[in-house]
């Protein structure tokens, strides 16, 4: 409040943090929709939904460079490409528990083709998610938001390779933080997202 006093309807807040998460996801809503991206999938043009995914997160500042990069080269081959666009929509739209969805796309990122940097990072396993989905998933980046959580009391139990039972714990300390500031009405992850960013980034010193 001190940085943003309107809180998460502050002008200032809006441009500098939300305005071009909330874009990407609308973006994401027009072009990869679950109807539209079901549609790519059964005629088969997973180069062009590896493609669009990857030019969506591209106009954010979310990942690395080297992130980016990696998932470039990853999807650059058409297995690649089919792989990512197959077990990206079984994480958004599989009917399976999330756990299972989850789990199973960590394989799929793990199992990409891969050049010179690692793609199996956590802000690029999470990041998608996030984009799509806000109201459900969580983009993870692990120095800031472990810095947050130690702030706020919590020390989640971190290991550099994605897993569930990390993401589970992740989601669970967001409800708690949610429940914590509902004052202010978060709208979705974003707002969540946003607010542990500021809370743990040297961007915002104290």
């Amino acid at each position: 409040m001190r940085r943003f006093p309107g809180g998460f309807r502050d002008d200032d807040y809006v441009e500098l943090e939300r305005d071009y998460k909330w874009q990407a996801h609308l973006r994401w809503r027009d072009g990869l929709g679950e109807t539209q991206f079901a549609a790519k999938l059964r005629s088969g043009r997973f180069a062009e939904i590896a493609a669009l995914a990857s030019r969506i997160e591209s106009r954010t500042n979310l990942l690395f460079s080297f992130e980016k990069m990696a998932l470039r080269d990853a999807i650059r081959s058409e297995a690649g490409a089919e792989a990512f666009s197959r077990g990206l929509f079984d994480l958004l739209h599989g009917a399976r528990a999330m756990e299972a969805r989850f789990s199973s796309w960590i394989e799929t990122v793990a199992a990409l083709p891969q050049r010179q940097t690692r793609v199996l990072t956590w802000p690029l396993v999470t990041v998608f998610g996030f984009i799509a989905q806000p109201r459900t998933h969580f983009f993870f980046k692990p120095t800031v938001t472990r810095e947050a959580a130690r702030r706020y009391g919590v020390e989640l139990a971190y290991a550099s390779r994605p897993s569930w039972p990390l993401y589970r714990d992740l989601l669970s300390f967001v409800r708690r933080v949610r429940t914590d500031i509902q004052d202010l009405k978060p709208r979705d992850m974003i707002d969540l997202q946003s607010f542990l960013w500021v809370q743990g980034s040297e961007e915002y010193p104290d």
